[in-house]
């Protein structure tokens, strides 16, 4: 057991022989064979790893640094840094303090949906003259701690250009996907830097397989054949506007523009013992469009500087649900459609004042006012014998929600000694929140939050943070107005009732460098959750998303580089992201201790990779996997698992005509899509009325990515 948790690798590669069939195992095998022999066959020489060299107590990388993986961006540059993972941008409550572990040019990035992935793939590699590795508590932006990149980049006096194509071929059932990829344009004049980009972030899929449905004995009642696909385009065009004035005034313009256009349509041919043949069919539409705009704009003011930051968003959500089912003995056909219009919209303004007085500390103090809302307008209609569809009634599906919030905070960083540094905030926030409507009322709450992290330079390659925070979610609004599932055949009633969850958090990470051996970031975390959203029963059979009085997170992260240069293999590296979880509620209807819903269990994320010395060419191996806890309603309980998790293999070549182009195959294990559900009579801890089992699979998937600059 010890083994198993200890070594990933070793364990998937035991899936493969207890899960995959050897026939079909030994042509996956051959075809990884042949594309990784394209690669190794070519010569080996002697080449440096990517290092970084000290400057002033600062790890500092240089453009040279990544010059053989000829980054085309400043994020494949990001990607690279040995032990460094992007932390993924939360759904955070109003703007606050800065939580993505990347800088740019010493600031925090303003916006919300400009992550730090977007970012900076949007900073040509020509445009970064260094990245820095820095300690997040030892900096004077409030609530970073740990390991955080900082990267220095200017646009070249001229226009200059980059571009990424991201066609994708499934084997099986999916027509090509070639809209996926992005373009940018940066430049600069005068005093000012730009970007313009756009970007399509499209998918095409799809899986088909068998799905059997059994009785409460046990025995099989009917059979499946079902065929899903899934298309969206997700187009966004941006535009970025830097200004840094001689007085020492800075401003920042972020506009972007998204639609997103999304199609599902499932298929399901049904019979079964003394049942009449029929024709499933679901279809699923999305038309979004949605904007965001944010600034900010930074100037001394008396022995500081004050930073104003503004953010507006606004979205427009259409979505219709469809199914309908035909009957192979000419019955009327049945079905049912549930319409929904959504406008949802969020308004923020910032103040911070920062200052250092004498003595080396920084304060900050920091105000932040907030409107949200959500107004949605929904139907549920029944299709008639005679072919109509006629509206149902559904209380609480038609409301609008509305949330004004304040919040006030001082933060205050200081040096305790040369290997010791602090910093603590303390806060609160006040919200009131209105939801109109037959079920609607108003309520208001006051939550304090803040937080104590400690840095700790235990030697020259290792550091140590310690962190504590009271911390407030965010609602979904979405949560308080009623729904209805037509797939699943199911649906929330309104809960005017919910609060934002609170948390206590609690962290330890551990960074420590092995020298040209690479490095590793363990983190150990735990979460002590009050007023938790989850599903709770509503009057005498209803149900929706709402509080439960406490649970818990906990687990750890790893994020570890292993180079092999001094090991005998040069340009070779293994990258392994791993994260591990348990969580606990008590069930708000049997009282007994379960996972909380849908919540990560287990992600194994590893990529060996080989850039050849003294060539263009390129080769590695990538695994993934991930597993997530079961979604627990008062009337069903159902799991979604993809097994036994994603094998692929790509080559690459940095220059074919001025172009880098990647060639990856994936799902080389057969990964299969799971789907496991129980309906229950009425609840969860009564009769059961059936249970259904299924399996998908997809096939093969080719990626191409094609990238370049002009």
């Amino acid at each position: 057991m010890m083994l198993r948790n200890q070594l990933p690798v070793c364990w998937f590669i035991r899936d493969i022989a207890v899960k995959v069939p050897h026939k079909k195992l030994l042509k996956q095998i051959t075809a990884l064979g042949l594309l990784l022999m394209v690669a190794a066959v070519l010569p080996v020489s002697a080449q440096q790893a990517v290092t970084s060299e000290t400057i002033d107590g600062v790890k500092v990388f240089t453009p040279e640094d990544f010059s053989r993986f000829s980054p085309r961006t400043a994020l494949d540059m990001v990607q690279q840094i040995p032990g460094f993972t992007i932390s993924e941008a939360d759904d955070r409550r109003g703007l606050g303090q800065a939580t993505d572990n990347v800088l740019l040019n010493g600031k925090r990035i303003s916006g919300k949906s400009n992550d730090a992935v977007t970012a900076l793939s949007r900073i040509a590699a020509e445009n970064v003259i260094r990245i820095e590795i820095l300690e997040g508590a030892t900096l004077d932006i409030p609530g970073l701690s740990g390991q955080v990149v900082n990267v220095q980049s200017a646009n070249a006096e001229g226009i200059s250009g980059q571009f990424e194509w991201r066609p994708q071929f499934r084997l099986r059932r999916v027509s090509p996907n070639f809209f996926a990829g992005e373009a940018s344009v940066s430049g600069k004049f005068a005093d000012f830097d730009y970007t313009v980009s756009f970007e399509n972030d499209a998918f095409r899929s799809g899986s088909a397989g068998e799905e059997l449905v059994f009785d409460s004995n046990g025995d099989l009642i009917d059979i499946r054949d079902e065929d899903a696909r899934f298309s969206g385009d997700n187009p966004i065009f941006s535009v970025a506007l830097d200004y840094s004035g001689e007085a020492g005034a800075v401003a920042n313009l972020d506009l972007a523009y998204a639609e997103f256009d999304f199609a599902r349509h499932e298929e399901s041919l049904r019979s079964g013992p003394n049942q009449v043949d029929r024709n499933r069919n679901f279809t699923g539409v999305e038309n979004e469009w949605n904007f965001e705009g944010s600034g900010d704009y930074e100037f001394d003011l008396g022995r500081g500087r004050l930073k104003l930051i503004g953010f507006q968003r606004f979205e427009h959500s259409p979505t219709v649900n469809l199914l309908l089912t035909d009957f192979a003995d000419q019955a009327a056909t049945t079905g049912s459609r549930f319409d929904r219009v959504a406008d949802e919209g969020e308004s923020i303004f910032r103040s911070e004042y920062n200052w250092k007085p004498v003595g080396g500390s920084d304060w900050q103090i920091a105000a932040e006012g907030a409107y949200n809302f959500l107004d949605i307008e929904s139907a549920l209609e029944v299709l008639s014998p005679e072919g109509e569809f006629i509206l149902e009634d559904l209380p609480g599906a038609t409301s609008r929600v509305e949330e004004i919030r304040g919040e006030l905070a001082a933060t205050y960083a200081t040096p305790l000694s040369d290997n010791w540094s602090l910093q603590t905030s303390l806060g609160a926030e006040y919200s009131q929140i209105d939801q109109s409507g037959e079920t609607g009322q108003t309520r208001s709450f006051v939550r304090p939050k803040g937080f104590l992290a400690a840095t700790w330079r235990a030697g020259a390659n290792t550091n140590f943070t310690f962190r504590v925070e009271r911390d407030v979610g965010q609602l979904d609004f979405f949560d308080f107005v009623a729904s209805v599932n037509v797939d699943l055949a199911n649906q929330n009633v309104s809960n005017p009732d919910l609060v934002p969850q609170q948390s206590w958090i609690g962290e330890m990470v551990l960074t420590h460098k092995f020298g040209d051996y690479g490095s590793a970031n363990l983190r150990l975390f735990g979460e002590l959750i009050t007023d938790i959203v989850d599903q709770v029963p509503i009057g005498a059979d209803g149900e929706a998303p709402g509080n439960i009085d406490s649970a818990t997170i906990y687990g750890l992260e790893l994020n570890s580089t292993l180079l092999f240069d001094q090991l005998g293999w040069p340009g070779a590296r293994l990258d392994v992201d791993l994260q591990l979880q348990d969580s606990s509620v008590d069930d708000p209807l049997t009282g007994m201790s379960r996972s909380i819903s849908d919540t990560l269990v287990r992600e194994i994320e590893a990529e060996l990779r080989h850039d050849i010395p003294a060539t263009d060419w390129a080769y590695g191996v990538t695994y993934f996997e991930q597993r997530e806890t079961r979604t627990v309603r008062l009337d069903e309980i159902r799991r979604f698992i993809a097994t036994p998790g994603d094998l692929g293999a790509f080559v690459e070549h940095k220059d074919v005509f001025g172009l880098r182009v990647n060639a990856a195959l994936f799902n080389f294990l057969g990964n299969d899509e799971r789907f496991s559900r129980t309906v229950f009579v009425n609840r969860n801890d009564g009769p059961v009325s059936f249970q259904e089992q299924r399996i998908r699979n997809f096939g093969l998937i080719l990626n191409l990515t094609i990238s370049g600059t002009f």
